[in-house]
C-alpha cells in the first residue's frame, strides 16, 4: 500500500453515535500500551499521526483513520488498564462491544500482544470475546525488537498456545522499530480483505 493521503475522519467516544462508512473497515484491539498507536504510525507511514501516550488508558475512543479514501484502519480503545474504574472499563467494553456488532463494513479485527509475556488474564478474554463475537482475528505480536532473534519462535509458541488459538490463526510478529511485519500486515489486509493481489512488492 503506497500511502497518499490520511485523515483521522471520525473520532466516536461512549455516546456518539457509529459512522455508516462504505469503505472496509479494519480494526485494532489490544491492552493498553501494546504499541497499538505506534503500529498505526508504521502501518500510516508517519511518526506520530496516532497519538502515543505514556500514560495507559489514554485512548477512550474509537478513532477511524481513513486511508487513500480506500480503507479505514480503526483505533479501538485499550484494555485492561487498572487505574481507570469499573464504570468506566464498562463503558469501553459496551463501546467496543456496539462496534464489532453495529459496523457493517468490519473486515477484519487484529489483535495486539506483548510477544515478550505470555498472554494475560485479560488478553484471552479479549481474544475469546472476539471470537465469540464471530470474527477470526489475527494476532499481531508487537515489540518484536525486544527480543533476540533466537527467542522469537519461542515466543511465538508461548503467544499461541497462551491464548489457545483456533487451528490456523494468523500470528505476524510486529516491531514498530524496525517495521519488520510492516509489509505483511499491509498485504494481508490488501489480498484477504480489500481483494487486491500480492505484487510481491515492499509497500512505501
Amino acid at each position: 500500500m503506497v500511502i497518499r493521503n490520511i485523515n483521522l475522519e471520525t473520532v466516536c467516544g461512549i455516546t456518539s453515535r457509529l459512522p455508516e462508512n462504505e469503505k472496509p473497515e479494519i480494526a485494532f484491539a489490544g491492552k493498553s500500551n501494546v504499541g497499538k498507536s505506534s503500529l498505526i504510525n508504521a502501518l500510516m507511514n508517519r511518526k506520530s499521526y496516532a497519538r502515543i501516550s505514556a500514560t495507559p488508558g489514554k485512548t477512550q475512543t474509537i478513532n477511524f483513520y481513513n486511508i487513500n479514501e480506500e480503507v479505514y484502519l480503526v483505533d479501538l480503545p485499550g484494555y485492561g488498564y487498572a487505574k481507570v474504574s469499573e464504570k468506566e472499563k464498562r463503558q469501553w467494553g459496551e463501546l467496543i462491544e456496539r462496534y464489532l456488532h453495529g459496523s457493517a463494513q468490519l473486515k477484519a479485527v487484529f489483535l495486539l500482544i506483548d510477544i515478550r509475556h505470555e498472554p494475560s488474564a485479560n488478553d484471552k478474554m479479549m481474544y475469546e470475546w472476539i471470537v465469540d463475537q464471530g470474527f477470526h482475528p489475527i494476532i499481531v505480536a508487537t515489540k518484536l525488537d525486544k527480543l533476540k532473534r533466537s527467542q522469537v519462535q519461542k515466543h511465538v509458541k508461548m503467544v499461541k498456545e497462551g491464548l489457545n488459538l483456533v487451528p490456523g490463526t494468523r500470528i505476524i510478529p510486529f516491531s514498530s522499530v524496525s517495521k519488520q511485519g510492516r509489509d505483511e500486515l499491509w498485504e494481508l489486509v490488501e489480498t484477504e480483505f480489500l481483494g487486491k493481489e500480492s505484487d510481491g512488492k515492499a509497500n512505501k
